[in-house]
C-alpha cells in the first residue's frame, strides 16, 4: 500500500491533467531527507520520522535508532506519547488526494484543514461518507465530495470526504482497509485529537457508518447515520452479506436520523433496530424528521444537538469492558483492546466479552480458541501480577514483561498516541 501526498513535484506521481494530487511526494520526500540525519538526531526528530516512515526500510530504520536511544519501554512510551513535532508548513484549506492501494487501486479523497490550523493544536477529525454508491468511479475532474461536505462543513475541524462507486462500496473490504490507511496517512501530517474521529454518513453512506459500526469501530468516538439502513448490509445483491451483532455496537454512540416519508429508508422500516438498541443498552440518538424525505434539509435545525452528542461521545480508548462477536478472524477481529485469533468454526460467530478489574481480566469466551489482550501501563500494573480468568477458570496468573518491540509495532500500526500497547497476553481457551 502506498500513500501519495500533494508537492512541487505531483506531476511525477499524478496523471496529467488530473486535478487528483498523488499524497507521495512532500512527505515521502520529507521522510527520506530525515531519515539521512538519524545519527544526529535527538528523541524529538526520531520519534516524528518514526510517526513519518512510509517505507519499510524507513520504519525499519527509525525503530532501531528508538530502541538504541530510549533506555527502556517506559522512556520510548513517554516519547511516543508526546508524540511527533507537526510543522507548520502544510497544506491547509480545501484540498483533493488520492491513496493507491496494494492492488492499484486510487481512492480519491477530499480533505479540509482548517485555515488557522495550528500544529500545537489537536484537531477533531470527521469522516463524511457519501450516498449514491452505484455512480461509476469519479473522473479527476468530478467534485464527488460537493454532495456531502457542503452540507456539514465546519472552520474548526479536519473534514475528510473519501469516494465510493460501485467496485468500492463503502461496506466492502477494500474501504475497510481505505478509510483507516486515510485517517493514518492525516495523522502523519496533521496534529489529530485520536478520540475526536467521528463517522458521519448520509444515504449509502450511513450504511457505511452502520458498517464500521458492527465491523470496525475502533478508530472512531461516534458514527452519525442518517437517511441510511442497516439491513441493506445483510443483503448480498447490495455487496453486503454481513452477519450483523448488536453486541458490537456496544461502547459506540450512534445519532440516527431518518425521514417519516423517506422513500427508500423510511423511519417505519427501523423501529425493529431500534428497538433492539434500546433492549441492548446501546447508546443511541434517534431522531425521526417528521414528514421528512430522503434528503437532508432538517440539518440546520439538527446541527446544535449533534455538535453536542459529538462533544459529549469522546473515544474512550481502553474502556472497562469489551465485547466482540466475529465470524471471521483475518479481518474485523479486533475490538480496541481484544482481538479474537482463532475460533472453533468459521460458520458460527464466536463471542469474546471481557471485563478488567485492575489486573484482573473476566472473560467470557463462546466458540473462542484464542484470543490477545492488548495492555497499557496506564491501565494495568506490569510490577504485579495479570489474572485472566476465562469462563469461571483460571487461565493464567502471573508477571507479564512490556516491550518496546510491541511498543513500537502497535504505535506504528495505529499512529494513535492515546492508545499505545506495550505488552501483547496471548490466551488460549481450553
Amino acid at each position: 500500500m502506498s500513500l501519495l501526498l500533494k508537492s512541487p513535484f505531483s506531476q511525477i506521481c499524478s496523471k496529467p491533467g488530473a486535478r487528483w494530487l498523488s499524497l507521495s511526494s512532500l512527505v515521502f520526500v520529507g521522510a527520506a531527507f530525515v531519515s539521512t540525519r538519524l545519527v544526529a538526531a535527538d528523541n524529538g526528530d526520531l520519534v516524528s520520522q518514526f510517526w513519518q516512515a512510509r517505507s519499510a526500510t524507513e520504519i525499519e530504520s527509525t525503530s532501531s535508532e528508538l530502541l538504541t536511544n530510549s533506555a527502556d519501554t517506559k522512556q520510548l512510551y513517554r516519547w511516543l506519547k508526546q508524540g511527533p513535532d507537526y510543522s507548520s508548513e502544510v497544506d491547509v484549506g480545501e484540498q483533493v488526494y488520492f491513496r493507491i492501494a496494494a492492488d492499484g487501486t486510487e481512492f480519491p479523497f477530499m480533505v479540509y484543514i482548517p485555515e488557522s490550523y495550528d500544529p500545537e493544536q489537536s484537531y477533531a477529525v470527521e469522516f463524511v461518507l457519501h450516498g449514491g454508491v452505484s455512480r461509476p468511479k469519479p473522473e479527476p475532474d468530478d467534485s464527488f465530495w460537493q454532495r456531502s461536505y457542503d452540507r456539514v462543513a465546519k472552520s474548526d475541524r479536519i473534514i475528510v470526504v473519501p469516494s465510493s462507486w460501485g467496485e468500492a462500496i463503502w461496506w466492502q473490504d477494500n474501504q475497510a482497509e481505505n478509510l483507516p490507511a486515510i485517517l493514518r496517512m492525516l495523522k502523519q501530517r496533521y496534529n489529530i485529537d485520536e478520540n475526536r474521529v467521528t463517522m458521519t454518513g448520509i444515504s449509502d453512506g450511513g450504511t457505511g457508518a452502520y458498517f464500521f459500526a458492527f465491523k470496525q469501530p475502533t478508530e472512531w468516538a461516534a458514527f452519525l447515520p442518517y437517511i441510511g439502513h442497516p439491513g441493506v448490509l445483510r443483503n448480498p445483491q447490495s455487496g453486503g452479506g454481513y452477519r450483523l451483532y448488536f453486541e458490537n455496537l456496544m461502547g459506540k454512540p450512534l445519532y440516527i436520523v431518518n425521514g417519516e416519508n423517506d422513500r427508500l429508508y423510511p423511519a417505519a422500516s427501523l423501529q425493529s433496530f431500534i428497538a433492539i438498541l434500546e433492549e441492548e443498552g446501546v447508546t443511541h440518538t434517534w431522531r425521526v424528521i417528521e414528514e421528512g424525505g430522503h434528503n437532508t434539509r432538517w440539518l440546520p435545525d439538527e446541527s446544535e444537538a449533534i455538535e453536542r452528542f459529538k462533544l459529549d461521545n469522546p473515544r474512550d480508548p481502553f474502556p472497562e469492558s469489551l465485547q466482540w462477536v466475529v465470524d471471521r478472524t483475518d479481518r474485523y477481529n479486533r475490538n480496541h483492546w481484544i482481538r479474537v485469533d482463532s475460533t472453533d468454526s468459521a460458520d458460527n460467530p464466536s463471542l469474546l466479552k471481557v471485563d478488567r478489574l485492575g489486573n484482573k481480566f473476566i472473560v467470557v469466551a463462546r466458540g473462542v480458541n484464542q484470543f490477545t489482550l492488548l495492555l497499557n501501563p496506564e491501565e494495568v500494573d506490569f510490577t504485579q501480577n495479570i489474572e485472566v480468568q476465562v469462563n469461571g477458570v483460571s487461565h493464567f496468573d502471573g508477571p507479564v514483561s512490556e516491550s518496546k518491540e510491541t511498543l513500537l509495532n502497535w504505535a506504528q500500526q495505529d499512529l494513535d498516541r492515546s492508545m499505545l500497547i506495550t505488552a501483547e497476553l496471548p490466551i488460549a481457551v481450553q
